[in-house]
């Protein structure tokens, strides 16, 4: 293919890319290090009490913001790290690990800190259910009759299929207050559980619901990539006297390790960003998570303000810690394709 028929290709994506990707990430990239800001105005004001021979006047200097046509003036101003310095507090954790401080009880007290614990306690531990369940449904799904694996395969994907939030609101309803399963557990013990009354039963709901929604999208990649195993492999595996799992190990296994891979990339990707499972569950009293935080802080105030700069700044963080947590898993792409060529 020519280049500038290729570019021709892929011109619209790259322009698109620019426009949604490229340029809001330098948008927010410059906001993190700026600070906006009402310009107010000191203004002498007099005031008087009621009455015409016993009026009282007294003239005070207030403060209001500027306005012009009817919109506060603001000013941008640079503050290089202060955006990240409060949201990190280096010198309050310097404080929880001196001798008088409290460890990570007290460091875990400063929400971006609680908000990183259940990020990535929450993307770490659904990361091997994802991608062992999702590969244990390919293999049973491809060892059934083929007449039954459309139905399967149907069911199976249905987690998949629902929206996050609804999801997560279904599964909320079914616990909170007389919901079934509620209910169902009162009359197994015999006693009143209240799985919303405490941060761990929480987040553990959570972690099984993101399992539950995501192996499907691993069970479908993995069925593909099932369809494509060599069969004379296989089947000389099995003439050699391979077992069941050294089949498993040493022969689908290794022609699924690009699909395992992805499924990790995207996971990681995906779980990092958690926020329909905060917000479905309404757990932000117990466990918050960046995405979540994030949009606290674009939340209007009482005043009408909101933290657009430590918005900025706490993405930013978000978002290195997503290529962090993805140079495992490219290194490894990048030293197989290095081999391959």
């Amino acid at each position: 293919m020519r280049g500038r028929v290729f570019l021709g290709f892929i011109a619209p994506s790259l322009v698109l890319m620019i426009i949604f990707i490229a340029l809001p990430l330098v948008s927010v990239a410059w906001q993190s290090f700026h600070a906006t800001q009402g310009v107010f105005e000191d203004v002498l004001v007099e005031s008087c009490t009621p009455g015409f021979l016993t009026q009282t006047c007294v003239k005070e200097m207030q403060s209001r913001p500027v306005m012009q046509a009817g919109v506060a003036v603001t000013s941008t101003r640079f503050v290089g790290w202060d955006n990240y310095r409060q949201l990190l507090q280096p010198d309050a954790v310097a404080d929880a690990f001196s001798p008088t401080g409290h460890g990570m009880s007290a460091v875990l007290n400063i929400d971006f800190y609680n908000a990183l614990r259940f990020t990535l306690s929450f993307t770490l531990i659904t990361l091997p259910f994802i991608v062992g369940l999702g590969l244990l449904l390919a293999l049973a799904v491809d060892d059934i009759a083929h007449g039954l694996r459309g139905p399967v395969i149907f069911v199976t994907l249905l987690p998949y299929i629902i929206t996050p939030v609804i999801g997560a609101l279904a599964i909320r309803w079914l616990f909170v207050g007389d919901g079934v399963l509620t209910d169902a557990i009162r009359w197994i013990t015999g006693h009143d559980v209240s799985m919303f009354a405490q941060g761990w039963t929480i987040e553990l709901m959570m972690l099984f619901y993101r399992i539950w929604h995501i192996a499907p999208f691993a069970f479908v990649v993995f069925y593909a990539g099932l369809q494509t195993v060599n069969k004379d492999t296989i089947e000389a595996s099995v003439i050699d006297g391979a077992t069941r799992m050294e089949r498993l190990r040493y022969v689908i296994i290794p022609h699924l390790m690009p699909l395992i891979v992805f499924v990790t990339m995207i996971h990681l990707m995906d779980s990092y960003r958690v926020f329909d499972e905060v917000v479905g569950f309404a757990a932000h009293a117990y466990r918050i998570s960046l995405q979540w935080l994030t949009y606290s802080f674009l939340t209007p105030d009482q005043t009408g303000n909101r933290a657009v700069a430590r918005a900025s700044a706490s993405a930013m963080l978000t978002m290195l810690g997503i290529v962090v947590l993805l140079l495992v898993p490219l290194r490894r792409t990048w030293r197989d394709h290095r081999g391959k060529s």
